[in-house]
């Protein structure tokens, strides 16, 4: 040691130098060391290892270059200082290299949803601080449920110390259309409320139109949040494509514009890839009584509820949401360098941005797109249904799967990863998202020199059905007009081939054995795509509009139908007798939720002196309970062409189609043909 000591006094910069090589290969080891072990699950022995040799190599370099300092031999000093700085280096740039991308995997999990909400006025309203509301009425859902319509306002409310007195509403589009018609001064909505609703009728002008006075967050924890752990067994994973103008994708409420519902088996490598439409009709979740309505708006209220609407749907559990933003899409596709995909249209879609005079164009063919190319396949629908553009998002995943599993470069897995920081989010653990490396390498491996979807089976699933204009129950438009929106309703048959299909892949039931297989050298083979089809199955029942018919058509409808018809009677200058001037439940509502109806009903015409008008004497009893010739008898005098008069001699007559005898054909009610 004094010897030591003495070779320290006499050279205390050499001393020094190599003193704090240490210390920088002590730090960058320690850096790489726990780095390496983050990375749980992958390359288990090799980890080891490698862990091993590293901490070697760092001994060694500091016992050579003591012994060198010691024994006084400058050039294995000078040597030993090269190495170390080259060790330096080298394990301060993998140890950084390695945590960053375990960072940013870190950030696409999250086990909380960040909820926002709002105050929203009119832009010519001159307030624009909250402790200018004073006593005004506020709109206010009155869904108790939900954390940024109900749940924040009336934190806002108690925490602002507001003296405002709230309106509840059932729906956020009755409370859009109650400010635009100045019924109401301030209403609370979603922060991000005019990227979910401008495009609806009557508000695409709602951000020149509104403004935000007051904004409050909240984080809440994801019931869909994962535990965590290893995937070994087959999972599921809806894929959500957010439709918004914003890169930042940390918010729960969001347009779902493309679902995509996936089975994986990483034991058999089979995938299965079902596409809804969103427009499809189903119960949704989180709305009161779980009414259906479109699945796309089940995303208004997060994912939790977007997850537990198709589980309801489906009948299949999700495991994990993957949730990337389309603008993410733009910067994933131009990061990787483009994706080749054979384009199956011709067409031409808006940009990213959504603006018309810079159009994307492309014609049929294969060919390398680019980020807003891949992105204009993905959206396009005016020219082809929302079947045929699943199909074409599809083929943009496929090509992504082929690009990314020919990676080679850190430089380039660090800008994906960076790109998708806030352009995705998924509840899979990042323990969970490393446990598939083994799958992913495999696979990369055997697909080295060939499309992935040669060694991954990919079965493509079909869900069909027919097109149903329903009246939707949220309210009206911006015009104050009531709405009958076009909705895709699934047939059941296909929903359960689909369902069942999805199953087989995760073990949850047998498949089917094909035991019989016919084969014409003449006719090629073709594929056949489970839910694709003919289902024989009767359409849902669209509520007609009975208004100048008589009123006993809506009283058998009503028997037919389930559903209680109230009879309220007035006089009218004009009409005929039992004649129906209104009904309460709205013409296109799904029958099913009718549960009764008012219908008004002329009972005394005081403009005329016809046959009719004549014979309406007073009714001795209140007109609910009357019980005159008119009742006793038909009502009906004639029917319009193609029904024929059923019962004519009982006060139950009805007029009925001869080839529908149970649901007339009422004209005008879009899809009842």
């Amino acid at each position: 040691m004094k010897k030591i000591f003495k070779l320290m006094q006499k050279n205390k910069i050499m001393f020094t130098i190599l003193f704090l090589l240490f210390i920088g290969s002590f730090l960058t080891t320690g850096i790489l060391l726990y780095s390496i072990s983050l990375l749980q699950g992958i390359e288990n022995i090799l980890r080891i290892v490698g862990s091993i040799f590293i901490f070697i190599i760092f001994i060694a370099l500091t016992l050579f270059g003591m012994k060198a300092l010691v024994k006084n031999k400058p050039l294995t000093y000078l040597l030993i200082l090269f190495l170390s700085l080259i060790y330096i280096g080298a394990t301060g740039y993998v140890g950084t290299q390695i945590y960053k991308a375990y960072g940013s995997l870190g950030k696409f999990s999250s086990t909380t949803n960040t909820y926002s909400s709002s105050i929203v006025t009119l832009s010519t309203n001159k307030i624009e601080s909250i402790n200018d509301l004073g006593n005004s009425k506020i709109g206010i859902l009155n869904d108790k449920d939900s954390v940024d319509g109900y749940q924040i306002p009336q934190e806002i409310i108690k925490s602002e110390k507001l003296k405002v007195k709230t309106v509840e509403y059932e729906s956020y589009i009755t409370l859009l259309t109650d400010l635009y018609n100045e019924k109401i001064d301030y209403i609370f909505l979603p922060t991000n409320y005019t990227v979910l609703f401008k495009n609806i009728e009557g508000f695409d002008d709602l951000e020149t139109k509104t403004k935000i006075i007051y904004t409050k967050d909240k984080k809440v924890k994801s019931a869909t949040a994962s535990t965590g752990g290893k995937i070994t067994k087959p999972f599921t994973i809806l894929l959500m494509g957010v439709d918004s103008e914003q890169e930042n994708i940390k918010g729960a409420s969001f347009n779902g514009d493309s679902l995509m519902l996936i089975t994986f088996n990483p034991e058999t490598l089979n995938t299965t890839i079902l596409s809804i439409p969103r427009d499809t009709y189903v119960p949704i979740a989180c709305f009161a009584g779980q009414r259906e309505n479109k699945i796309t708006h089940a995303a208004w209220y997060g994912e939790d509820c977007m997850m537990k609407t198709i589980t309801k749907f489906t009948g299949i559990d999700i495991d994990y949401y993957v949730k990337i933003n389309f603008k993410g899409v733009v910067k994933l596709v131009d990061a990787l360098g483009g994706i080749d995909v054979d384009v199956p249209i011709k067409f031409c879609e808006q940009d990213s941005n959504r603006n018309m005079n810079n159009q994307i164009c492309l014609n049929p063919g294969q060919q390398t797109l680019n980020g807003e190319q891949a992105l204009a396949l993905s959206r396009h629908r005016k020219t082809i249904n929302d079947f045929v553009r699943g199909q074409n998002q599809q083929l943009v995943v496929k090509g992504l799967m082929n690009k990314v599993k020919s990676i080679r470069s850190v430089d380039t897995i660090q800008d994906l990863l960076a790109t998708l920081s806030n352009n995705m989010e998924t509840n899979m653990s990042t323990s969970e998202m490393l446990s598939l490396y083994d799958v992913a390498k495999d696979i990369a491996s055997k697909t080295k020199d060939m499309p992935i979807e040669d060694l991954l089976t990919m079965q493509r699933l079909y869900l069909s059905g027919y097109d149903q204009y329903i009246y939707d129950y949220s309210g009206i438009n911006g015009q104050g007009t009531r709405m009958r929106l076009y909705n895709f309703v699934a047939y059941k048959g296909s929903l359960k081939d689909v369902s069942n299909a999805m199953k087989v892949n995760l073990g949850l039931s047998d498949p089917t054995i094909i035991k019989t297989f016919s084969f014409d050298i003449n006719n090629p083979y073709e594929e056949h795509i489970i839910g694709q089809g003919t289902y024989n199955e009767s359409r849902i029942s669209i509520l007609p509009s009975f208004v100048g018919y008589d009123k006993q058509r809506a009283i058998s409808y009503g028997n037919s139908h389930g559903f209680t018809v109230n009879v309220k009677y007035v006089s009218s200058p004009t009409g005929r007798v039992g004649q129906i001037l209104e009904q309460s439940a709205p013409e296109g509502m799904d029958v099913k939720y009718v549960g009764k109806m008012t219908i008004t009903v002329i009972d005394k015409v005081t403009g005329s002196t016809s046959s009719n008008n004549s014979s309406n004497k007073k009714p001795t009893t209140k007109p609910e309970d009357k019980d005159d010739d008119e009742e006793k008898t038909c009502p009906i005098k004639t029917c319009p062409d193609g029904e024929t008069l059923k019962n004519p001699t009982s006060p139950n007559c009805s007029c009925e189609k001869d080839e529908e005898p149970t649901e007339p054909e009422i004209p005008g009610i879009p899809g009842n043909e």
